[in-house]
This record gives structure tokens, C-alpha cells and sequence, in this order.
């Protein structure tokens, strides 16, 4: 084997490189516009229909949907959102998140971003001297953008070639080959993957390299994908382990509602496999079955129409899925407070 101790530390060096660029983009907007996504969250929320937009153009605008679920969790844990109305604002940032696929399927695969990328972070460093803080936070922006591409280049080009490595091939092929077994065990992987990672975008960029190499076949790829939408959903249920028990009840919303459809796709899962291969063909890419090239591609697709048709199948479900959540995390009676000290009005809820 040709893959020693250095490649495994280009790989996680690569990987920590993409992290960065996604936290200081994801940061960086998070300033620009957070207080207005904040009141637009607080305010837009009245019915699913809202309650799902909200949630999209969040999740689309700050390029994380982990910040997103975060956002709607203290929300729920200051009491400014029902529970129906934080799950209807998940559904829409599960939906959100797959911008973040596109992103990187067509800027890292499609275009080559590596030949801008370091002019691009000069560019950026020039607003960092400016004194307006809002300058500031583009060029940031500008810095995050072009390192996550560079972090891209570099986990492309640390990631093991299957032909200098033919005993990964074989170490892979028995695990490959376990028919729907396998299926499971790659959603495990994924799922194990994001909870370690702690972000589903980093182990979408995986997944997307591991099948542009020709390390796994379509259907495993996606069977990561679905893996990735459970372990995303770890983060906002760490989050409310300190939090009340509305904040708990979102996060095991959010959980209950990934998990309910990561189960609908496995039961239809060859079937739905073939829907996605159809509609890239539809839409001028070659099937993920013939060509490895159109594989990224096709992820990114079934990436998006899991979360739309999951969305728009479960969002009938919203009270149904309030009242078993609200049945596994009960309500707590808060202690009581001394006379002179405020019962309603506290810091949280400020």
C-alpha cells in the first residue's frame, strides 16, 4: 500500500482546512446578517407555509443549518416558539443545507475554484484594515469562501487514487459488496461521521470526493447521505441537554423528523435511487449507474429531493409529530422562585 502515516495527515489537515473556511464563512455571515435573520425568525413563523421559508432562507443565507437548528432551539428555550412552529422552521433548514452540496459539486467538481482561490483570500485580507465592522465581516466572508475551496483541492488531492492502491479496493470490496447490509452500514458510517465531525457539510464533501475517486458506487454514496442527516441532528440535542424542556423537545423534534425520513427512503430506497438517475438525466447529466464523473452530481440531487419530498410528506404530520415528542420529553414544572424575584420575566426570555 502507497498510503502511509503523512497521506492520513494531509487528509485530516485538508479536512481541518475545509472546517475552517466553512466556520469563518459561516461566522462571517452570521454577523452580516444575524440580528436580521434572528428577528425574521422571530417573526415569520405564524403558519408551516412561513415557518418552512423562514427556515430556507436562514439556512441558505448563513450556510448552516446546525446554526439555524441552534438559533430555533434558544428560541424554544426563551419560549418565543412553539414547538409545531420550531419543527416547521427544521423542515425548512434541512432544506437549506443542500445549497451547501450544489456549492461544492459545481464549484469544486464542475469549475476550478483552486486557480482564484489564493487571489481571492489577498482580496479578502485587503477589507480586514478597513474600520467599518461590516467591510470587515465581507472580507472574512470573501477569506472563508476561497479557504473552504482550497480545503476542497486538498482533500482531492490527498485522497487515496484506487488504482496506486489496489488493497483498498479489496479492503473496500468486502464491505461493498453486502447487498442492502451494505446500504446500513455505510448510512452508519455517515451518521458516525457527522457526530464525530460535527458537520454534515464536511462529510458531504467526503462523500462527494470518496465517489468522484471511485472509492464507493452511487447507491453507498447516498446511503451516507441519509447517515449524514441523522448525525447532523446531534448538535442542536447537545446543545439542549442545559436547556429547558422546550429546547429538549425541539431538539428531539428535530431527530424524530430526520429519522422518520431517512426510514420512508430505506424502504424505497433502490426505487427512489432510480427516480434521482432519471431526473439527472432530465436535467442534462449522464446516470450515476454508467458514469463516475456524474455521480457528485447526482448526490447533490438526491441530497435535495430526499429533503423537499421529506418535507413536504411529513409537514401534514407537524401536530402528530408535537404530541409524541412532547409525550417522550414531558413537561417539567419549574421550581418556584422567591416573591421578589420575577416568575415570567427572566434573562432568557429577554
Amino acid at each position: 500500500m502507497q498510503y502511509g502515516l503523512y497521506d492520513i495527515l494531509q487528509l485530516l489537515g485538508a479536512l481541518g482546512l475545509f472546517l475552517f473556511g466553512m466556520k469563518v464563512m459561516s461566522d462571517a455571515l452570521l454577523k452580516l446578517a444575524g440580528n436580521k435573520m434572528r428577528s425574521i425568525l422571530a417573526r415569520m413563523t405564524s403558519n408551516r407555509i412561513f415557518g418552512i421559508s423562514t427556515g430556507f432562507l436562514i439556512t441558505s443565507v448563513i450556510q448552516s443549518s446546525s446554526a439555524t437548528t441552534l438559533m430555533v432551539v434558544s428560541f424554544s428555550n426563551a419560549s418565543l416558539l412553539t414547538l409545531t412552529e420550531a419543527i416547521s422552521v427544521i423542515m425548512g433548514a434541512n432544506i437549506g443545507t443542500t445549497i451547501t452540496a450544489w456549492l461544492i459539486t459545481i464549484l469544486g467538481f464542475k469549475v476550478s475554484m483552486s486557480a482564484i482561490a489564493l487571489p481571492l483570500v489577498g482580496f479578502g485580507f485587503t477589507f480586514t484594515f478597513t474600520k467599518k465592522e461590516n467591510l470587515k465581516d465581507i472580507g472574512e466572508f470573501i477569506i472563508g469562501f476561497a479557504v473552504l475551496f482550497i480545503g476542497i483541492q486538498f482533500l482531492k488531492d490527498a485522497m487515496p487514487n484506487i488504482n496506486e492502491n489496489p488493497e483498498i479496493l479489496q479492503f473496500l470490496k468486502q464491505y461493498t459488496n453486502l447487498g442492502f447490509w451494505s446500504v446500513l452500514l455505510f448510512l452508519m458510517i455517515g451518521t458516525i461521521l457527522t457526530v464525530v465531525i460535527q458537520s454534515s457539510s464536511a462529510t458531504m464533501a467526503l462523500t462527494l470526493i470518496m465517489t468522484a475517486e471511485g472509492w464507493i458506487p452511487f447507491e453507498l454514496a447516498a446511503a451516507m447521505v441519509l447517515g449524514e442527516n441523522i448525525g447532523t441532528t446531534i448538535t442542536a440535542n447537545l446543545a439542549a441537554i442545559v436547556a429547558n424542556y422546550h429546547a429538549k423537545r425541539t431538539a428531539r423534534a428535530h431527530l424524530i423528523f430526520n429519522l422518520l425520513g431517512v426510514l420512508w427512503v430505506l424502504i424505497v430506497f433502490y426505487p427512489f435511487l432510480k427516480l434521482v438517475s432519471l431526473l439527472a438525466e432530465y436535467f442534462g447529466s449522464e446516470s450515476p449507474y454508467v458514469s463516475a464523473a456524474a455521480i457528485p452530481v447526482a448526490i447533490s440531487l438526491f441530497h435535495t429531493t430526499f429533503n423537499i419530498l421529506n418535507t413536504f410528506l411529513l409537514v401534514w404530520f407537524v401536530k402528530p409529530i408535537a404530541k409524541l415528542v412532547e409525550k417522550i420529553v414531558p413537561e417539567v414544572s419549574l421550581p418556584e422562585k422567591q416573591i421578589d424575584e420575577p416568575k415570567f420575566l427572566t434573562k432568557q426570555s429577554l
